[in-house]
Order: structure tokens, then C-alpha cells, then sequence
């Protein structure tokens, strides 16, 4: 075989957006170039790696296997590129992170200062739901994960970052009561939730389940800021993480109502797979987090460690 990097480039792109001219887009090719390196790629093989059928691109059993392998020799790859660049005396390359949408109140936090500290590390985070973090995480995608559940099906190591809590709340412009409720008051109202996937749904529903609830659905919604709009508008309830509402409690747009049971609480906690190989830039994060946590926490969520006024 003669494959070059290039042709494993563009087919890892190809698998991934199941399109040769989203993958020719994403690579600042044109579709035409693109295609002749799939082929050139393929020629190599007597099985196929893709198929078309109608208009739509698949990525064949076998091509999956292949797609595996790609991505495992460019990530070895770029660590050959960052472990030559370290030697210089110099922290560069690529970091990958996948984390759940309500993380992005979070993340930030952890990694201004080390990328300040080290402006040749390039980052690289998706944000997006639950089910779509820990598949990232489980192709070996990404360097590290940030979650509130940890995923039972994976071998992981994990770093706790801070505590997590949920909450129920209402819109500002409606009447709540004061003292603490039974679950069960929660039966009544109109309930948005968020996209199946949603690790906060997840919750959510865990906590409904636990107490026999069957909740009134009212909406279904794919972000927390939807869905924080939607309660501040007086469209229904919804149960959601505390580290998303400060401004819309500092404001007085919404009204966390008093739950026996509540907050129900969990963890952020950072996760890579336990074979993990680092590269240069993931491992310097990491031992960056493990030294510095406390102090991130003590300047920049404070605020979260004191129980908000009910």
C-alpha cells in the first residue's frame, strides 16, 4: 500500500460529514480534488469503503474499520509534529474536547489562563449533547471529555472539577410558592425539556422516575438557552443546572421554586479514555487542572458555592 496523509485526511472528512463536498469544504479543497483522493484511497483496496445509494454517501462495515485506523495514524502523527516542537523548548499543537452543552458556563474558565500561558496550543471544542460527547470520547475523537454523568460502558479516568445542581424553575412573572413543595407538585405543571441525549434531561427524568411523577410535556427543546427562554416567557417549568442561570437570577427573570429533594446534585468532571496517549498539549493541561482547580474555582465561581436564596 502508498497511501499518503493527505488521502487519509480527506477520507476521515468524508466519514465523518457522509459528504464528499462538505468534507472537500471543510478541508479548503475543491470537491473534484477531493474525490480523486477518495479514489486514489480506495484504488488500494479491493473492498469498498464507501457506497452511494440514491444521492446519499455510506461509509461501508469495512470502511468503518478503516476510518478507526485513520484516525489512530493521524493522531500518532501529530504527536510526532508536537513531540519534535516540544524538544524545541516550545508547547505546541492540536487539543480536542467534546462537552455537553450546559459545560460551555464552565469550560471557558479552565482553560484561559493555560492557553494564554501557551498561545501555540491550538483548541479545538465541540459543544453539543450528552450522547454525542461520549461517542467522541469512545472513537478516541478527542483528548478529554467534559460531563455531570459519568458513562458506565467506557473505561475512563476522570478529574472532579466542581459540584453540579439542578434545580426547578418558573418565570419571575408568575406566582410561586414560598415554602418547600413535595415532588409530587411538580405533576401539575407544564414541563420543557431538553433533547433526548441531554444528560440534563437524563436527570431530569431520573429524578421524576424516582419519585413516580409523570409530568405534564410540554416542550421539547435542543439548548438550556432555549429552554431558559422559554420558562422566563412563561411558557412552562423545567428542571436545569444553577451554573447557567446566574444572570437571569441576578436580574430577577426567573424564580427557583423550593423542592424537598432539590437541588439534585452531581459533578462536572473532566474524562479521557484510560488507554489515553497524550500529546504534549493534553498532558500540560491536565497537570495545569490538577494544580490549579482550586484557585479557578475560588475566582471564577464563588458565586456557585453559596446556595442561592429560595
Amino acid at each position: 500500500m502508498n497511501y499518503t496523509l493527505r488521502q487519509l485526511e480527506v477520507f476521515t472528512k468524508i466519514c465523518e460529514y457522509k459528504s464528499i463536498t462538505k468534507a472537500a469544504e471543510a478541508l479548503h479543497m475543491t470537491q473534484p480534488a477531493a474525490s480523486i483522493q477518495l479514489k486514489n484511497f480506495q484504488d488500494q483496496f479491493d473492498i469498498s469503503l464507501t457506497e452511494v445509494i440514491g444521492r446519499q454517501l455510506y461509509v461501508t462495515a469495512f470502511g468503518e474499520e478503516i476510518y478507526a485506523a485513520c484516525i489512530n495514524i493521524l493522531n500518532e502523527t501529530k504527536k510526532i509534529e508536537e513531540t519534535t516542537m516540544a524538544y524545541k523548548g516550545h508547547l505546541t499543537g492540536k487539543m480536542t474536547l467534546s462537552i455537553v452543552s450546559t459545560a460551555k458556563y464552565i469550560m471557558p474558565f479552565f482553560l484561559s489562563d493555560f492557553l494564554n500561558e501557551n498561545p501555540g496550543v491550538e483548541l479545538v471544542m465541540d459543544v453539543t449533547n450528552k450522547s454525542s460527547v461520549i461517542e467522541s470520547l469512545n472513537l478516541n475523537k478527542v483528548d478529554f471529555s467534559l460531563v455531570s454523568i459519568l458513562p458506565e460502558a467506557i473505561a475512563i479516568d476522570n478529574i472532579q472539577l466542581m459540584s453540579n445542581q439542578l434545580y426547578l424553575i418558573g418565570s419571575k412573572q408568575l406566582k410561586h410558592p414560598k415554602k418547600s413543595q413535595d415532588p409530587s407538585f411538580i405533576a401539575d405543571l407544564p414541563l420543557i425539556y431538553r433533547e433526548s441525549g441531554s444528560g440534563t434531561r437524563q436527570t431530569m427524568e431520573r429524578f421524576l422516575e424516582r419519585h413516580n411523577i409523570k409530568p405534564r410535556k410540554m416542550l421539547e427543546l435542543t439548548s438550556n438557552e432555549a429552554v431558559k427562554q422559554a420558562v422566563i416567557a412563561g411558557l412552562g417549568y423545567s428542571i436545569v443546572p444553577l451554573i447557567g442561570l446566574k444572570n437571569e437570577l441576578v436580574q430577577g427573570e426567573l424564580s427557583i421554586i423550593p423542592i424537598k429533594g432539590m437541588p439534585i446534585e452531581s459533578s462536572w468532571n473532566l474524562i479521557w479514555l484510560k488507554s489515553k496517549k497524550f500529546s504534549p498539549p493534553a498532558r500540560a493541561f491536565l497537570d495545569y487542572i490538577t494544580s490549579h482547580k482550586d484557585d479557578i474555582m475560588h475566582r471564577h465561581f464563588e458565586w456557585f458555592e453559596h446556595k442561592p436564596k429560595i
